[in-house]
């Protein structure tokens, strides 16, 4: 499988232990793509270094729908270089992403396909901090798309009892179709999960807790 992950950019500063406040810069209101990876790399050309003129006809909707909200260089392509370098020499084992322009333009194309944004607008009602029960969450999320996501969530605050979603994973089979998450070797159960209040990393969501959908995504 190939997995297409897409993080709101709002929470992502959080998931960085070593971040400080300043170097999440003007993050989008929406969801953004994280990247496209392969779940099982075993191929991968390290050799193969990411050529930015490569995608300078994507250059426009990479910097909307792809931003690195982390890094404040103008140029904004160090975070493009690592998922190529890291996951893109990887994937391009496939003839449909085997260059970094095929790479990059399906990984938008999916991320248009999917069109979260447009599915959370749909589902859930927008105020500021609503606070769902992750199931109902997960089973509109399956009735939408007819497949199950992974959803990442940090954990509660000190002092509060509410974990946060900060990342959808979609699936992929080698074809491109949307296939259903399984949880790979070694993953946590989520009714199982154990979410440390006040850390600040990613992990699979609790069931069990209460849950805030980030207010700045529609």
């Amino acid at each position: 499988n190939l997995y297409s992950w897409i993080h709101a950019a709002n929470t992502l500063c959080f998931c960085f232990l070593q971040m400080n406040a300043n170097d999440c810069h003007d993050p989008p209101k929406y969801w953004t793509i994280h990247g496209l990876w392969p779940d099982r790399a075993e191929d991968c050309n390290r050799t193969w270094h990411f050529n930015v003129t490569e995608i300078k006809d994507l250059m426009s909707d990479m910097r909307h729908y792809w931003p690195d909200v982390l890094h404040s260089s103008l140029n904004r392509t160090q975070f493009w270089k690592h998922e190529w370098d890291k996951h893109g020499t990887c994937a391009a084992t496939l003839e449909v992403l085997n260059s970094q322009k095929k790479y990059f333009g399906k990984a938008l194309e999916l991320y248009r396909h999917v069109d979260l944004n447009g599915c959370v607008c749909d589902l859930l009602i927008s105020i500021s901090f609503f606070i769902f029960q992750m199931t109902a969450i997960k089973e509109a999320l399956t009735r939408f798309y007819g497949v199950t996501l992974k959803i990442q969530c940090l954990p509660p605050e000190e002092g509060e009892k509410a974990q946060t979603i900060g990342q959808i994973e979609f699936c992929f089979s080698k074809e491109l179709q949307l296939v259903n998450c399984t949880a790979l070797e070694g993953e946590s159960n989520p009714m199982q999960a154990h979410l440390k209040p006040g850390t600040s990393e990613l992990s699979v969501c609790n069931d069990t807790l209460p849950t805030y959908y980030p207010s700045e995504v529609p």
